[in-house]
């Protein structure tokens, strides 16, 4: 946002809205940045120990990010759609819908890359938005 004297509160208030949405572009782009980055580092984690072994590499390529924007609100969404997921993460004790007996250990993967990858993506975005002001 260009600095200056305003001799309208019209005009102002355009100039606002002009920083305000240069702000929010930067910061949809470091979003979309950020999840990116969580989705690879992920994957990643799920490339084998402490993570989850690959077998076939299908559930880590299963692994997405989505950036929603309504108006002023960004909403960043990583995640799967393999049933294993959560499983892998937290581990299984017990018996499943098909009568099998289970004692599978936790395989942490996402929570780790949230840890490793969230403060970057906070600085990220302050920096864009920073920067656009």
């Amino acid at each position: 946002m260009s600095g200056g004297s305003f001799s309208h509160p019209s005009a102002l208030a355009a100039a606002l809205e002009r920083g305000g949405q240069a702000a929010l572009v930067a910061a949809e782009t470091a979003m979309r940045h950020g999840a990116q980055a969580l989705v690879a580092q992920v994957q990643y984690n799920a490339s084998g120990r402490p993570g989850p072994r690959v077998v076939t590499g299908r559930y880590r390529a299963s692994w997405q990010s989505e950036v929603h924007r309504s108006g002023p609100v960004l909403v960043a969404e990583v995640g799967t759609n393999a049933p294993q997921g959560r499983r892998l993460e937290f581990g299984f004790v017990g018996v499943d819908s098909l009568g099998r007996h289970y004692h599978q250990p936790p395989f942490p993967h996402l929570g780790p890359a949230v840890q490793q990858a969230g403060p970057a993506l906070v600085h990220a975005l302050g920096t864009a938005v920073a920067e656009a002001a």
